[in-house]
């Protein structure tokens, strides 16, 4: 799957007590959903959706 070590460190992880993720890209930029798919396709996507939150229209979850 993987052609070998990058160096990009991708962090997810669970908020106790809810069922929201909070991941943390190798960019910098975060991202929470409830689903873990979703959450590691955004991730993988980089760079798309991770636009600087200044470009980012208010109310989308990216």
């Amino acid at each position: 799957m993987s052609a070998g070590p990058t160096g990009e460190i991708y962090r997810i992880a669970w908020l106790p007590g809810t069922d929201v993720l909070h991941g943390t890209c190798h960019c910098g930029r975060e991202h929470t959903s409830q689903d873990p798919i979703e959450m590691w396709e955004w991730m993988l996507a980089h760079p798309q959706g991770h636009e600087p939150a200044s470009h980012e229209p208010q109310g989308t979850s990216s």
